[in-house]
């Protein structure tokens, strides 16, 4: 019976802090090796009919503009540049306690050393999102964003999945994780 009760209440907690970090608005923190956080947008859920939806704002007055590859892309500069790369196609914004893949895709970036000519959207950075007490934290791992030159054959499932990705060396890139509360 104990048994039960305190399982019961563990379930609860989890309940509590998954609805607590899907609900509301909430700031996009990339954070550096040394925990040293830029805000670079919100995200704001919202619940109706049994699902939740969010509204994702990037704000682009903290991203620099550059010329890569013939085409304009918002950056960060630091230790590498971070290009936030917006997903192309249709994604339904919608998330749930155990997937957030479409936020996952809404998030993607791609980083370059300085020196390097043009964009490598080899070098693409996808970050794996999971809810952690009352907020969403993640961590950088490796995608060829070549994966996304055409469309996917369906748009009710996100393309990029474990099997694309890889885990990357954190010590040799500048931004390895991401918080969101």
């Amino acid at each position: 019976m104990l048994f039960r009760a305190l399982l019961l209440s563990l379930l609860l907690s989890i309940t509590h802090n998954a609805i607590a970090a899907l609900n509301g608005t909430k700031q996009i923190k990339l954070v550096d090796s040394k925990q040293n956080k830029t805000i670079i947008g919100t995200v704001k859920f919202t619940s109706s009919a049994g699902k939740i939806t969010y509204k994702l704002h990037i704000n682009h007055d903290v991203f620099k503009d550059f010329f890569l590859s013939m085409k304009e892309m918002k950056c960060l500069e630091g230790k590498q540049l971070w290009c936030h790369i917006p997903y192309p196609y249709p994604n339904k914004r919608v998330v749930t306690d155990n997937t957030l893949q479409w936020l996952e895709h809404d998030l993607l970036f791609m980083y370059k050393k300085p020196a390097d000519f043009g964009a490598n959207f080899y070098n693409g950075v996808y970050y794996r999102l999971q809810l952690t007490g009352d907020k969403i934290t993640g961590i950088a791992t490796a995608v060829d964003l070549n994966l996304l030159a055409s469309p996917p054959e369906s748009f009710e499932q996100p393309p990029i999945t474990q099997a694309e990705l890889d885990d990357i060396d954190m010590s040799n890139h500048w931004l390895p994780n991401i918080i969101i509360e």
